[in-house]
Parts: structure tokens; C-alpha cells; sequence
């Protein structure tokens, strides 16, 4: 396991890491262009919700590069990555479902958000998160959800349409034990602590 830990704190896997992160990033923005065209100014900030959480990743990364934590942003990757990355493969896998269909952008999603749910849990160990961070990211990820199931927000899988209240439900508990894994890994005391230099 230790030599795993010393190949993630290498710079080249930090700078490929980057690279993978910054242009899956930008796809998932391009991606999300045509919601964020119809939603609100007011809203903005909480559509775009997968590419938003590499985005904070990108951070994190660059802070190690730099052989710094940003613990806040630590945090906040590692909730949203895992949520984010577990949601857009349940979603996907339920498009399937109601399909029948599997397509190779849908596999595509399952396989890049699943790499997604992995990472930010992978690099636990470097992070320097408090409670307090903790604490800061649930707010605004309970409220992310609010946005999204109350006010209509969240991302548009028209085939999925029907389902809205029971995604709704699932999500909420899914940022409830998105919180608490993070909590595991990243504050207990009895966590695994290593430094990214």
C-alpha cells in the first residue's frame, strides 16, 4: 500500500493527474452548455456539478505541485468527486435500465465519473482537512441539492424525468454518506496521515 501512496505523490503522476483532471474539466463544462444556457444567473454556480468538482480537484493538485494543502479545497473535491462520480454512474446505469441501450458516451460517463469517485479518495492520506472544513462543505452540499431537486436545478437525463423525487432521495443520502466517508478517511484519528512531499 506504501508504495502505491509514494506513485501518487510522484510529480509526474501529479502533473498526468492534472493534465487527465483540467481537460475532463473542461469537457464537463462544454458538456453542461446547453443547460447552463437556460438557468437562471442565481443558479449558475450550482449546474455545472461534476465538472465543478474536478475543477476543485485541479486545485488540490496544483497545492501539491506547489508542496502545499489547501485543506477547504481538499474537502471539498473529496466529498463532491465521490458524490458526483457515484451519482453520474447510477444515473447512467439507470438510463440503461429504462433503455435498454448502453452507448459508448454513456459508458464513457460510467467509466470517467467512476475514476472520478476513486481519486479524491485515493490522495485521502495527503489531506489536512479539519472539521471545520467538513462542516463548510456540508452546508454547501445539502444546499447544492436543495438547488438542484427544489428549485429544479439538477442535471437533465430527460429519459430519467419520472424519477425526480427518488433521485432526489437518493442524492440527499448520498451526500449524507459521501460526508461521512470523507470524514473516515480524511479526520478520524486514527486515519492514515502521509506528507504529498
Amino acid at each position: 500500500m506504501h508504495e502505491l501512496f509514494y506513485i501518487l505523490k510522484s510529480k509526474p503522476i501529479l502533473w498526468s493527474m492534472l493534465i487527465i483532471n483540467v481537460l475532463g474539466t473542461a469537457y464537463g463544462y462544454y458538456w453542461y452548455g446547453w443547460q447552463l444556457e437556460d438557468t437562471a444567473p442565481v443558479f449558475l454556480l450550482f449546474v455545472p456539478d461534476s465538472p465543478t468538482a474536478s475543477l476543485f480537484f485541479c486545485f488540490v493538485l496544483i497545492a501539491f505541485l506547489l508542496g502545499k494543502n489547501w485543506p477547504l479545497l481538499e474537502a471539498l473535491a473529496a466529498v463532491t468527486l465521490f458524490k458526483y462520480g457515484i451519482w453520474a454512474v447510477v444515473m447512467n446505469i439507470m438510463v440503461m435500465q429504462v433503455t435498454g441501450v448502453l452507448s459508448p458516451i454513456a459508458l464513457m460517463l460510467i467509466l470517467s465519473h467512476f475514476g472520478m469517485a476513486i481519486e479524491g479518495l485515493l490522495y485521502s492520506p495527503f489531506y489536512r482537512i479539519k472539521s471545520w472544513h467538513l462542516i463548510l462543505v456540508a452546508v454547501w452540499t445539502l444546499h447544492n441539492d436543495v438547488i438542484d431537486y427544489v428549485f429544479g436545478q439538477m442535471p437533465r437525463y430527460s429519459i430519467l424525468h419520472e424519477y425526480t423525487l427518488q433521485i432526489g432521495y437518493f442524492t440527499f443520502w448520498l451526500s449524507i454518506a459521501s460526508l461521512l466517508l470523507v470524514y473516515i478517511l480524511s479526520i478520524r484519528n486514527t486515519r492514515t496521515k502521509l506528507t504529498i512531499q
